[in-house]
Order: structure tokens, then sequence, then C-alpha cells
């Protein structure tokens, strides 16, 4: 009797208090409606609509709202970076980068040469590299007294030095083109280097064995090579140097054929100021031989400026100012 009484009662309806009950069992009885199957068992499982079964929602869409997915991300190409030249297509234009940079620190700036006879010993020896400003003259700067410098022949002072040429014609065209662009010095030109000891205006002298005289003035000498007379076997003068023009010495005075033995050509042993390609400021090589070439502190005593354009200063102010005075006069009016 008690079973059926149990099994009677499960079939009947239940009393208004379990009615809530009644109605969560009866809906879980029925089948689910069409389009709420995920979301409705979905949240009978969590139990609550809460904030991560939304955002389940939301994500889970193969782009129902617009938002790419995942699988359209691995889709789109990603830009491959640009590749670079080989080296060995980029040499060639870094060697051209560096010819043209030679070339124009050849032409503007500083040149290299070659020290080819011992005149200038022992301050400067056979096979010496020396670098030659030749930026300043392009501004206008004039050779100093005690500079020394590089200046093309001005007519007859190599006129019987050989030229010094290799006998393989492509040894030539190598140093030719060296030589173009200031990586060598070159051996066609016939360029001399000397000490100036004296300037325009300035008067130069040296009786019997030295002091050599600038204005009166005695050098003291310290770099001439040892053994030598300040005259060597060559006295002169007094000499005065025209405007615009130097003299020039050798420093080894026994072995320098400069402007003492050209006094009998045009400009008496001078050199045109025009024909200095620049001043020595350095001897690069060979390294044991490396040193600067400053100006000697004896061309720094007092006196040994020339009084003999006294006035020069004074003329060129009046020079520029006249004009200036007769164009105010003339504005005034």
């Amino acid at each position: 009797m008690g079973d059926l009484v149990i099994g009677a009662r499960s079939g009947a309806p239940e009393p208004e208090g379990a009615g809530g009950r009644t109605v969560r069992s009866a809906e879980s009885a029925q089948p689910p409606e069409p389009g709420e199957g995920g979301s409705a068992s979905k949240a009978g499982e969590s139990g609550t609509g809460g904030p991560d079964d939304g955002a389940a929602r939301l994500g889970g869409g193969d782009g129902g709202d617009g938002s790419p997915s995942a699988s359209d991300d691995d889709s789109e190409e990603t830009p491959e970076p640009p590749k670079q030249r080989s080296f060995w297509k980029e040499l060639p234009i870094l060697v051209g980068i560096a010819l043209i940079l030679a070339l124009v620190i050849k032409t503007f700036f500083v040149q290299a040469f070659s020290i080819p006879s011992g005149s200038m010993e022992n301050t400067l020896r056979i096979g010496d590299r020396v670098l030659v400003d030749k930026l300043t003259p392009w501004f206008g700067a004039e050779p100093e007294r005690g500079d020394v410098v590089v200046f093309q022949d001005p007519g007859g002072w190599l006129a019987d030095e050989p030229v010094q040429q290799s006998g393989n014609s492509f040894v030539r065209g190598v140093q030719d083109v060296l030589s173009f662009i200031g990586l060598m010095p070159s051996a066609n030109e016939k360029d001399l280097i000397k000490r100036v000891i004296a300037v325009g205006g300035d008067t130069v002298e040296c009786e019997g064995t030295g002091p050599v005289k600038v204005n009166g003035v005695a050098l003291n000498e310290p770099y001439i090579f040892p053994g030598n007379t300040p005259c060597g076997d060559r006295p002169f003068g007094p000499v005065k140097v025209p405007v615009g023009r130097i003299w020039v010495m050798g420093d080894h005075r026994g072995n320098s054929l400069d402007s003492r033995f050209h006094q009998d050509q045009p400009g008496g042993g001078t050199v045109p100021v025009g024909n200095v390609i620049g001043r020595a400021f350095v001897v690069a090589w060979p390294i044991s031989d490396w040193a600067t070439l400053p100006v000697p502190s004896t061309f720094d005593q007092k006196g040994l400026a020339s009084a003999a354009v006294p006035f020069t200063p004074p003329v060129a102010g009046a020079g520029v100012a006249l004009p200036v005075v007769w164009w105010l006069r003339r504005s005034r009016r």
C-alpha cells in the first residue's frame, strides 16, 4: 500500500506552496525554442546570465557584430621589409664618392707633394711627403716670411731637370690617375719647395758667410743644414723684392738652386706670389719623419717688417673713405 500511495502522489498536483518549483520543472521539461538553444543551455548551466556569459556571446560569433575574426587576421599578408643591397653592389658607389671627395680636397683644400731632392735638408728629406694648404690662398692669404711653400717654376728654374716617370706604361697610367685625384704626387708638374726669406717690399742681402739680413735685421737660422753657412757659396744683395713677389732659399744652402742663382732672369730671382700653390704645414710620410712645419721664431723679430711701405694702411683707408664721403655728399643734395 505504501508504495502505491507514494506513486499516486507523484502524479497528482502539488499544493500551491510549491508552485514555483512546479513551474520550473515544467519549463525544464519543455523542449527549447528555436534560436535560444545555445544561450539558454549555457544560462542553465551557469545559473546566472552574468558578465562572463555575455562576454562569451559577444566574442564567440563569426563576425556577426562586424569585428574581424582570428581567421581573417591570419589571412592578411604582412608586408616584407625592403631588401638591402649587397656589399658588392654598393662598393662601386662608395669608391666613386671617395674619389670625388679626394678630387675636391686636392683641388681646394690640401694636396700631397713628394720631396725629390735634398735642397731643404734637414727640414725635409728626399722621399718625404708633405701636405700643402691650398685653402687659405683662395681667401687672399699671401706667403709670409719663414713659410715653407710649394710653387710652380717661374721659368727656367727646372729647365734641365728630367721628368721622373716610370718606364712601364701601366704604372704611368696608374700614377697619372692617382695624381689627378690627389692621392699621389704628379711626376709631370714642375713644382719646387723652398723657404720664404723675404716678401714684397723687403730688402734682403747676405755678405761673406752671413748672416742673411732682411731690412737690416740679421736672421738666426738654426734650420740650416749642418756645416753650411747662411750665404752658402753665393753671397748676394742687397736685393729689393718687388711687391707681389717673394725671395726664397733652401735650408740646404750648399745644395739649393734658389733665388740666389736666378738673379739674371726676369724678376731678379724672385717668384710671383701667383705661382705659389700653398704652404707646406706638415710632413705626413713616412711616419718616422712626421713633423709640423711652423714659422721659425727668428722671423718674429721686431723691426723685421718692411718700412718701405709705411703709408699703405692710410692710403688704403683713404681709398675706401673718399668714395663713401662722395656718396654721402651727393645723397644730401
